[in-house]
């Protein structure tokens, strides 16, 4: 029987052992863009990436684009940024044409992830990057539809014509069930942008095994609750 490992290590990176969020993602595809280049927020909600997508780079053109209305679409508290709506699947431009898209915690729930993965490989320009986080082992919310192992994004990120990068842990899946269970306490929101406590154990497991980083990674991102991706539009 394949592992995890057998399936997906050549995305899982060897350079060091971490969890990301997702502003490791916009830090690291906004930034190099250049001046005038369109951030497409696929399910941009209340538009929360905004802020951090124009303090990393701003420079950049921000545009949110969401469903015409969802209980985080309805909590937006300004009108006035670039915001488009759609119907889900198809997206309103045109082949070729933008320079980066980001979706942060989004396509567990979209109904239709498999086409809408297509349309994000035709709108993006050649190697362009699709970067961002999604669930795996994350309780029901907010109308979540699905979770996706590691093996089952790459998979249908790979059909939809897309070059998958890389993959890295983020929280971990003990923990976020722990704090669904718990009533969602404050003090626990913290392990989103430190290390959660099964993450620190996977990496003292790695440090005292002088595993590889690699190997580390592979582990946290089997019992992850989200984990970060990094794609990049076909080439021509």
């Amino acid at each position: 029987m394949a592992s995890q490992w057998d399936l997906i290590s050549d995305v899982v990176p060897d350079d060091e052992a971490r969890q990301v969020n997702e502003a490791d993602y916009i830090e690291r595809v906004v930034g190099p863009l250049a001046a005038g280049s369109i951030v497409l927020d696929l399910g941009c909600g209340e538009g929360k990436a905004q802020r951090s997508v124009n303090r990393v780079n701003p420079a950049v053109v921000w545009m949110g684009i969401d469903l015409p209305s969802s209980p985080e679409v309805d909590g937006r508290t300004s009108r006035r940024d670039r915001l488009v709506t759609f119907d889900g699947v198809e997206l309103p431009f045109r082949t070729s044409s933008i320079d980066c898209i980001l979706s942060m915690q989004v396509l567990e729930h979209v109904r239709h992830p498999e086409p809408l993965l297509r349309e994000v490989a035709r709108v993006l320009k050649p190697g362009a990057p699709f970067a961002g986080t999604t669930s795996n082992l994350e309780p029901y919310h907010s109308f979540s539809l699905w979770n996706f192992t590691p093996y089952g994004f790459v998979t249908i990120a790979r059909d939809a014509g897309l070059d998958v990068v890389e993959l890295r842990p983020g929280i971990d899946g003990p923990t976020l069930i722990e704090r669904q269970i718990l009533g969602r306490p404050r003090e626990m929101s913290k392990y989103f942008g430190s290390t959660s406590p099964r993450n620190d154990e996977f990496l003292d497991w790695g440090r005292a095994t002088r595993r590889r980083p690699a190997l580390v990674n592979n582990r946290m991102l089997q019992f992850s609750g989200h984990f970060g991706f990094l794609t990049r539009g076909p080439r021509t």
